[in-house]
Parts: C-alpha cells; sequence; structure tokens
C-alpha cells in the first residue's frame, strides 16, 4: 500500500495582523515572528499557507505599465483580446506562450508552467498609493517558499511546510479557486495508484494534489476580497511522502491534450 494521509481534525487558522507589506520587507521574518505569537503559534505538523501577492509585495514585483514599450506583437494581440497593449506586453513578456485568446480572455503559459489567465499579472489589494502599478507573480515562487519555511524553523526551531497561493480560474468549471505555485517541505503530489479502493479495487489514476487541496482549503480562510487575511496555518493534515516542489503539479506541455 502507497502512502496515505492521516487525517485528523483539520483546522484553518487564519493569521491576523500582518501590516500592509511593503517591497524590501522581510517577509519570512515577519511571518515567522507572527507565528509565535499565542494566537497564530504554528506546531510540528501544520502547513503555513501564504498568499503569493504579499510574496510579490515584498519582493517587489510591480511593474509600471505606462513605463513599457509595446511590441507591434502586444499591439496586434492587444487589439484582438480588447486589453491594454502595454498590460499584453508584460504578459508575453512573463509567458513562454499564448494558449487562448479571445474578447477580454488572454490566457498563457507563464514562465513557470502555469497555464493560466494574463499570465497571473494583477492590480487587486495591491496596497493603497501604488496607481496604475501592477503585481507580477514571484520569480521562483518554491524559493520563496523555502525562504519562509527557513525562517520559521530558525525562530521556532523546526521547519513547517509551506504553500504560496495563487487563485485560478478553470478551463471547465466558472469561478476560482486557490492553488499552490509555490511549495516547501511537503508532497505536493500524492500518488495512490496501485493501492486498493475499499472494495479492494485497484486505482489506477488516483493522482492527489495534495498541495492544491491545502491552498484551496486555505482560501475558504483568506477570501478574495477585502478580508485582509494573507495568511493561515492548515493543521491536522499529516502528509506522508518526500518533500516536493510545486513542479510537481505542472503538466508537462507534451501530456497537455488539451492545446
Amino acid at each position: 500500500m502507497g502512502p496515505q494521509i492521516n487525517r485528523a481534525m483539520i483546522q484553518i487558522l487564519p493569521i491576523a495582523g500582518l501590516p500592509e507589506i511593503q517591497p524590501g520587507d522581510p517577509l519570512p521574518q515577519m511571518l515567522a515572528a507572527r507565528c509565535m505569537e499565542n494566537d497564530a503559534k504554528l506546531l510540528p505538523g501544520d502547513v503555513l499557507v501564504v498568499t503569493q501577492k504579499i510574496v510579490s509585495k515584498a519582493e517587489d514585483r510591480f511593474v509600471d505599465p505606462t513605463n513599457i514599450t509595446a511590441s507591434p506583437e502586444a499591439i496586434a494581440l492587444a487589439g484582438e483580446v480588447g486589453k491594454d497593449a502595454a498590460l499584453v506586453e508584460i504578459v508575453l513578456q512573463e509567458s513562454s506562450a499564448v494558449v487562448r485568446k479571445g474578447p477580454g480572455v488572454l490566457i498563457t503559459r507563464h514562465r513557470l508552467g502555469h497555464v493560466m489567465a494574463n499570465a497571473g499579472i494583477d492590480a487587486s489589494n495591491i496596497g493603497a498609493g501604488n496607481g496604475n502599478r501592477l503585481l507580477l507573480l514571484p520569480v521562483d515562487p518554491d524559493a520563496s517558499a523555502q525562504r519562509i519555511a527557513d525562517a520559521c524553523e530558525a525562530a521556532l526551531g523546526f521547519p513547517p511546510a509551506v504553500v504560496i497561493s495563487d487563485s485560478f480560474g478553470r478551463p471547465w468549471r466558472m469561478g476560482t479557486v486557490n492553488v499552490a505555485i509555490g511549495v516547501a517541505g511537503m508532497p505536493a503530489m500524492l500518488d495512490q495508484r496501485g493501492d486498493a479502493d475499499r472494495d479492494g479495487r485497484i486505482m489506477q489514476a488516483t493522482d492527489v494534489a495534495v498541495a492544491d487541496a491545502v491552498a484551496g482549503a486555505a482560501g475558504l480562510a483568506m477570501g478574495e476580497g477585502a478580508e485582509g487575511i494573507a495568511a493561515c496555518i492548515v493543521r491536522g493534515l499529516a502528509l506522508p511522502g518526500e518533500a516536493q516542489t510545486s513542479h510537481a503539479i505542472v503538466r508537462p506541455e507534451a501530456e497537455d491534450l488539451f492545446r
């Protein structure tokens, strides 16, 4: 039998009290300090889930579209999709391929491998005083997650699992859910193929994206709007297996049957 998730009573504990994150802020140390306090105390076995937005802010992934010169390709594509040419130029710079396009829709393969709208570029909840600036994804979310885990280990004496989450749409379903774009200290996938179900049948295709599931659960506590919760703790979920990065979840292009 392969590895099994040990599900105790799962809790999702929002971490309140973080200030508005600014470029250059020592976010890993700030999170570690907050996780030492009683109402947000991190325990061994917990997963610390952090939104991409505050990671990108701390890493100064802002870009001002007024300083961007759109290429002829971006200008032409902007006309097709009905978006600002400077925005489209930034999307192209962050992407390896355009996957789908249509009026009001631009889906690309981000340089990290994620297939997503507008290369994950966002202008919501980026803080007052940022004008028309846009926020890009972190350069290396897995490395960002590891830095947070390292800071927590230095402060608390143990390394937590860390997930950096972002909200994605799904091609066959409405709405968005949080998924893991950065992972440290935990398996990102749990392969249960070859295991028996409770009726003794051998599972042929059960490969669970546990990091995405953790991110989705945390998203219920963090919200998408004005809630102001940018991190939370997922407790009571013992995950077996070796640590992986988010690359384990990204489907290789050669296996993409829907392009």
